[in-house]
């Protein structure tokens, strides 16, 4: 079958009539070839950097289109051209397969000997050829591949854009999932960190309950009494109350122990190394454990049994056993300067850079002090020492009740040559008690009680001598208890 026509009603019929069939028409020749080049040069510029397949597709379709309208061939160039479009789609020509044409079909005719005379060129020859034809007789197919080319790059130039954007995609979400998994191990290790710290801080603080109750059973056996009469006095009437301000007490009285007993390791450690600046107080929690645990080591290495369970100052070989104070704090600060106001003699005012020294003597039919005192809007220093009697029965000379900051380190150096003069006895001429600290007594009432530790005279000092321009008045309240 006769393939189509690649535009035959735009075709340019014979400018000669046809010629009878006795004397056949001299075969036509191929038009002249477009001047040769060198052959590298040729090979660019015939195919505009496609490919034989790609080149000759363009050239069929700008035949297809632009024929006839952009540019005119020759017949000879348009035989031509049909001819290779013919043996590039059916392959070279064979006239046993070929539809029979008819006598008059002059463009028929000369379509087929134009095919025929190709002879069986290879398809890709006829295809080079298509388009080597196709631009030397059309100078538009030049810049018509060329427009193609310039969208066939752009076209590529898109592609590797998106390429490149897609892989640039992938690997932020590449990124992006190492790091979530990073986050999440991070994560995972510090949660096994926060585990570990809590099961940790659990041990500790159990460690820490157990060994708190330990001393507070110890301290309780101690002040029982002490505490018990204390509430008696209170709330005469209350079972319940009493009760409850016995537990407040030992509360209190544990929390003080644990800071005493603080303050007596540090300063033993500054006695053992002399080279040592005076450290200042910490509560943090790993100290506060330490604490417990040298005040658990004292307390079991001075009474491994159960009973009695007394806990004692720090003291030299060969010196008296003085029992720990026992102190505490109340809220009820204005009803109990209400009352200390109606006795004048409970109400005492400390002067700027003053210490005033309060002396109590020991009863002998008292077994225990108690002491309560609190301040107008300030706090104040307050310390307990006990003062020993000579070996004469004397007690030593001591601050009058009122002294300066200087009369004060005076008296205790007095007070330690007197102790030092002392022969024949190695108890010291003056004990502390409860070391002179700065007490909150303005917004709550500080209390303690006191073991006696024989016969003798307990010193209450209300130290203030760190006040320059403010006096400080206090109300205070001593009795003794068996």
């Amino acid at each position: 079958m006769e393939p189509e026509d690649l535009n035959p009603a735009e075709t340019p019929e014979p400018q000669q009539p046809p010629e009878p069939p006795a004397e056949p028409q001299q075969p036509l020749e191929p038009p002249a070839e477009p001047q040769q080049q060198p052959e590298q040069q040729q090979s660019s510029d015939w195919n505009w950097g496609f490919s034989l397949e790609e080149i000759f597709r363009l050239a069929l379709k700008f035949f297809k289109e632009m024929n006839g309208k952009a540019f005119n061939p020759t017949y000879e160039e348009n035989l031509r051209l049909v001819a290779l479009h013919k043996q590039v789609s059916l392959g070279p020509f064979n006239p046993n397969t070929s539809p029979e044409i008819g006598f008059f079909d002059v463009l028929g005719n000369d379509r087929r000997k134009e095919w025929a005379r190709l002879g069986s060129m290879a398809k890709e020859d006829a295809m080079e050829d298509f388009v080597k034809l196709l631009n030397s007789c059309c100078s538009l197919f030049a810049p018509y591949v060329t427009s193609h080319k310039i969208e066939k790059e752009e076209q590529g130039r898109r592609l590797r854009e998106e390429e490149e954007r897609l892989r640039a995609e992938r690997e932020e979400q590449e990124r992006q999932d190492e790091e979530k998994k990073r986050q999440l191990k991070l994560e995972e290790e510090r949660r096994k960190q926060e585990e570990e710290v809590r099961r940790k801080q659990e041990e500790d603080l159990l460690l820490l309950l157990e060994q708190k109750q330990q001393i507070m059973a110890a301290l309780n056996a101690q002040t029982t009494v002490q505490f018990l009469r204390y509430a008696q006095q209170q709330f005469p009437d209350s079972p319940e109350q009493q009760q409850l301000l016995i537990q407040q007490l030992q509360e209190q009285h544990y929390r003080q122990y644990i800071q005493q007993a603080y303050q007596v390791q540090q300063v033993e450690q500054k006695q053992q190394d002399s080279a040592v600046t005076q450290a200042s107080q910490v509560t943090s929690h790993s100290d506060d454990m330490e604490s417990v645990k040298n005040a658990i080591n004292q307390s079991e290495s001075q009474s491994p049994e159960p009973k009695p369970c007394h806990l004692f100052l720090g003291r030299s070989p060969g010196e008296v056993a003085v029992l720990a104070p026992s102190m505490w704090t109340r809220p009820q600060i204005k009803e109990f300067k209400e009352k200390m106001a109606q006795d004048a003699e409970s109400v005492i005012t400390v002067g700027r850079g003053e210490v005033l020294t309060v002396r109590v003597p020991t009863h002998e039919d008292g077994a225990y002090l108690f002491w309560e005192f609190a301040t107008d809007h300030y706090d104040i220093g307050f310390g307990l020492h006990f003062e020993w009697p000579n070996s004469d029965g004397t007690t030593a000379r001591t601050l009058p009740e009122s002294a300066s900051e200087n009369q004060q380190a005076g008296g205790a150096e007095e007070e330690k040559d007197q102790s030092e003069s002392c022969n024949g006895t190695s108890v010291p001429n003056v004990t502390e008690v409860v070391p002179i600290y700065r007490r909150d007594s303005h917004e709550e009432v500080y209390a303690g009680s006191h073991h006696y530790p024989g016969q003798g005279v307990y010193l209450l000092r209300f130290d203030n001598s760190y006040s320059l321009w403010r006096s400080k008045v206090v109300y205070y309240r001593v009795y003794y208890t068996r």
